[in-house]
């Protein structure tokens, strides 16, 4: 069985206020044509498939039409992520066809996707984003007829844990009756949308963390042949034990400048007859990159002449080192670069300046510590003028202060 594991693309996101819905829509594209191209038989979608729990009209109407063309051509799985709505992108799920499969009920993470081929069953566990505030009491017992259990520990790792306890029971079943009726060992893959311990975080995936813990151990994988991760949005593989092999696609796009030197990817990898033997080996399919990401750091008479030349396409965090803030500078910049994202002046640091912040106390003069910002802030000592607007400010608020 040929499989595509994506995840991540976060459709409706914005890039420091740029509308992204025509880049994400070319990925798209790209997915649609590589599951054509390449006999793919399931495609799976690990999470954050919308970027926010309302998604914009426009992010449903693409999401759709995309399933329905990835559809003509495989069987495709779909779990939330910790942006998503489980019951908003669940919607529908009962009565979608067959081959689009929306998994978001953690009831349901049990019972496989089954999709047969020639080597035997693939059995596809989608298990949905576990919040252990929200899952921790359902995942705590399935023994519905005595009391009620204690509710699990609230972390990511006991939520998790309970969910594979599950999958592996059905595993085992499933395992036991393929061997006694001599059909091949059924293959098994875990989609997650977890932080797995040894995965490597960026700038823009959203803080799950809950009691200060938010780390899920590869360990709970084991025996897996194949783990499909999804939230972290850097391309790597965790390592696994006992023969699994663990996944991270990663996003389709760079949604951070900390992302700038990710190699966007698709994870194509076939799972042959009886694998269970850690061998694995995926192929990374470069994602289309509409433009890049770039940070240009300079003077601005640099950076107007031959140094900002190659990136004039390029999205940009533009970082303008003169001593003093040029005047003009961000129009000068957006003449210069059209797709800058971010403007900032940072002049180089003096010797004399102090490191570490500072430490302000009653014995500071007021007036002496907001010189000091201005001087922090803009490089330059305060003007004459602007010490009387600062002085002028700093004897109203305690005139008033005196006054209530």
């Amino acid at each position: 069985m040929r499989v595509l594991h994506t995840s991540d693309w976060h459709l409706g996101r914005t890039l420091h206020g740029v509308d992204l819905l025509d880049h994400q829509a070319a990925y798209l594209d790209h997915l649609v044509e590589l599951t054509r191209t390449e006999g793919v038989g399931a495609v799976l979608v690990a999470g954050d498939v919308y970027d926010r729990a309302v998604p914009p009209v426009e992010a449903v109407v693409l999401l759709s039409e995309t399933l329905a063309r990835l559809a003509e051509h495989a069987t495709v799985v779909v779990t939330p992520g910790n942006h998503d709505s489980a019951a908003r992108l669940g919607f529908g799920a009962a009565i979608m066809r067959d081959r689009i499969q929306v998994r978001t009920r953690v009831a349901g993470l049990a019972e496989p996707v089954v999709l047969p081929d020639d080597a035997g069953d693939l059995l596809v566990y989608a298990l949905p984003y576990l919040d252990p505030d929200v899952v921790r009491r359902e995942l705590s017992g399935d023994d519905t007829t005595g009391p009620a259990p204690a509710p699990l520990p609230r972390s990511h790792e006991a939520v998790v844990g309970a969910a594979m306890a599950r999958v592996r029971r059905d595993l085992a079943t499933r395992v036991d009756a393929a061997a006694r009726s001599g059909r091949p060992r059924p293959r098994a893959v875990v989609m997650a949308h977890a932080f797995v311990v040894g995965g490597e975080p960026s700038e823009s995936e959203r803080d799950i963390r809950v009691g200060g813990v938010d780390h899920v151990p590869a360990g709970m994988f084991a025996g897996i042949d194949y783990v499909a991760l999804g939230h972290l949005h850097g391309p790597q593989q965790v390592g696994g034990v006992d023969g699994s092999a663990l996944r991270y696609s990663g996003s389709p796009l760079a949604y951070s400048f900390s992302e700038q030197h990710h190699r966007k990817s698709t994870v194509l990898l076939d799972l042959g007859s009886g694998q269970g033997s850690g061998t694995v080996e995926p192929e990374l399919v470069p994602a289309p990159v509409p433009r890049r990401l770039a940070d240009v750091t300079g003077t601005l008479e640099d950076l107007l002449g031959a140094a900002g030349e190659p990136h004039l396409d390029d999205w940009l965090r533009v970082t303008v080192t003169d001593a003093h803030r040029p005047a003009d500078l961000y129009r000068r910049v957006k003449e210069r670069f059209a797709h800058a994202l971010v403007i900032q002046h940072r002049p180089p640091e003096r010797t004399s300046d102090r490191v570490g912040a500072t430490v302000v106390t009653s014995a500071n003069d007021p007036l002496q510590v907001a010189a000091e910002f201005v001087v922090h802030v803009t490089g330059m000592e305060p003007t004459d003028a602007e010490l009387a607007v600062l002085r002028r400010a700093y004897e109203q608020v305690t005139a008033g202060e005196r006054s209530a």
